[in-house]
């Protein structure tokens, strides 16, 4: 397995975009398609939808910054600086304006550089992160994302963790999961993603959302699992109110980790928005 995890790291490059160097996994050729992915994680988790996207688009999974094979500075994980990220990779592949489709952490930070930057962004799906969630529901993420830093004995181990961690993922998502997201270290393997990063990002995702909501332009289509316990049902009712031009698509039975859960149905929503 350790082979596999090295094998994945061997079809990514890395892209110098003058502020940061960025991990990405792209291929196809089309219209650029950006993906970010959620806290924690990192861009191999899109692979489902990728393999599908790029007979169309020029698709580019993203480590962002802290994540994956990224880099990791010791500051700058507000959303402002993640949406600079996203800014700088689209004027440093010379391919956009982009279609962006970003899941929790990469939804919000697809939606702020949208608000920011709209003349790089043609579209985003915005999949399970809204504004308004709640502190509590803030507090539970902070518990699963410190629980995450810590040594694995071996893959084993961390495929029983991740299969605690994530009850609905498919076991094929877990093997995604564990081949591409830890590094061999003395004693076992630990997360990629820097805890430092991790912690500074969790407390940032607690920023006030709704102005940025207000501000956006582009198009947006918000995705929610409907078993979310991240995006509460009042929290998508709350945005639709403030944003009632944007259209929502609900996933029944799938949770937080929609694109992840219920691939096919997110490709069939990301395919059917982008169309019209």
């Amino acid at each position: 397995m350790l082979a596999d995890t090295v094998s994945d790291q061997r079809q990514s490059r890395r892209v110098d975009i003058g502020r940061i160097t960025l991990n990405v996994r792209e291929q196809g050729q089309g219209p650029l398609m950006l993906f970010f992915h959620g806290i924690t994680s990192n861009s191999a988790v899109f692979a489902p939808l990728v393999d599908r996207l790029s007979s169309r688009f020029r698709t580019v999974a993203v480590d962002q910054r802290g994540h994956g094979l990224s880099d990791k500075p010791d500051a700058g994980y507000a959303a402002a600086d993640y949406a600079a990220d996203i800014a700088g990779l689209i004027r440093s592949l010379d391919a956009g304006p982009a279609i962006l489709v970003g899941h929790s952490l990469g939804a919000r930070n697809s939606v702020t550089a949208a608000a920011i930057d709209p003349e790089l962004v043609r579209s985003v799906i915005a999949i399970d992160f809204t504004p308004y969630i709640e502190t509590d529901v803030f507090d539970a993420l902070d518990s699963r994302v410190n629980a995450g830093d810590q040594l694995f004995k071996d893959v084993a181990a961390v495929k029983a963790y991740l299969a605690g961690r994530y009850v609905n993922l498919p076991p094929a998502a877990i093997e995604i999961r564990a081949a591409s997201g830890y590094r061999a270290v003395e004693g076992g393997l630990r997360p990629l993603a820097s805890p430092s990063a991790m912690a500074q990002t969790a407390t940032g995702l607690r920023a006030d959302l709704v102005p940025v909501y207000q501000k956006v332009t582009k198009p947006v289509l918000i995705v929610r699992g409907g078993d979310s316990k991240l995006v509460s049902a009042d929290a998508l009712a709350r945005t639709s109110r403030l944003r009632p031009d944007l259209p929502v698509v609900v996933i029944p039975g799938a949770d937080h980790y929609v694109n992840e859960v219920s691939p096919e149905i997110t490709l069939r929503a990301i395919s059917n928005f982008v169309d019209a």
